[in-house]
């Protein structure tokens, strides 16, 4: 079902059942999965593939060419999964390097004017509101929350993290945790969240005494983390949390 008005390059692939709107653009290079859904006004460019039941709506921009200055030519991609939802004037951008490629997983909803830049890797089942803003490279696990706010390029987001709204989030999110603030500071385990996922009472007592031993004891974080490994459960949530925060690049947010 393809509307008259709709641009669609001959050489791109469209899925079986898939809907495209009035004055919808579909590149060259672009794939659609099948039962994809364009309702009108979007712009599908660049090396990019979508999976099966993507649903855009009005003014987004998929797979255009990075804002980064260092781009020096080259084939970048965007892959994005199946059963996401990009409402209105969602950007995202391709990769900036030769053979990079910007991921974005299944069953996430990207709310209207949200941005995810250039060689974003960004899991399932992610919810980002109206105008959270990721910067390049920056990593979204499974599960989080991304409220109105700005991620600084090269951060992480761990799985089942929240992020408060209005927050500027300039170090690593500690996954199962809630940060807040301008700049974020990490202020509680996402205890909502973690129940409404399913997490056993045992799980978050545990991440509830990792939080106070990191963040509340005023011990250093290579410290913090040896206690929580001598004298917690050695749960599975409780290892992840040490590993995440032993891989931290930029630091987490304290």
């Amino acid at each position: 079902m393809t509307h008259a008005t709709a641009i669609i390059h001959p050489k791109a692939i469209i899925g079986a059942g898939c809907e495209v709107g009035p004055y919808c653009v579909i590149g060259e290079h672009v794939t659609l999965g099948e039962k994809c859904k364009l309702h009108s006004h979007i712009v599908i460019d660049g090396h990019t593939k979508l999976g099966a039941g993507n649903e855009i709506f009005p003014f987004a921009s998929i797979g255009l060419k990075t804002q980064d200055l260092k781009w020096q030519g080259g084939v970048t991609r965007t892959e994005i999964g199946d059963h996401n939802t990009f409402r209105e004037y969602v950007s995202i951008h391709s990769a900036t390097s030769d053979g990079g490629v910007t991921v974005v997983g299944s069953h996430n909803h990207v709310l209207a004017y949200s941005h995810i830049a250039h060689d974003c890797r960004l899991g399932s089942h992610i919810i980002m509101s109206n105008a959270a803003t990721l910067g390049g490279h920056v990593t979204v696990e499974d599960h989080a929350v991304v409220s109105i706010s700005a991620v600084h390029q090269f951060c992480r987001v761990g799985k089942f993290a929240m992020i408060g709204g209005c927050s500027k989030v300039v170090q690593d999110v500690p996954p199962f945790m809630i940060a807040d603030g301008n700049p974020a500071e990490t202020r509680t385990i996402n205890k909502i969240g973690l129940e409404r996922n399913g997490f056993s009472d045992e799980a978050q007592i545990a991440l509830r005494q990792a939080y106070k031993i990191i963040f509340r004891e005023g011990l250093t974080t290579s410290n913090a983390l040896a206690k929580i490994e001598a004298e917690l459960p050695a749960l599975q949530e409780v290892k992840y949390l040490v590993e995440f925060i032993r891989a931290s690049e930029r630091g987490i947010c304290k």
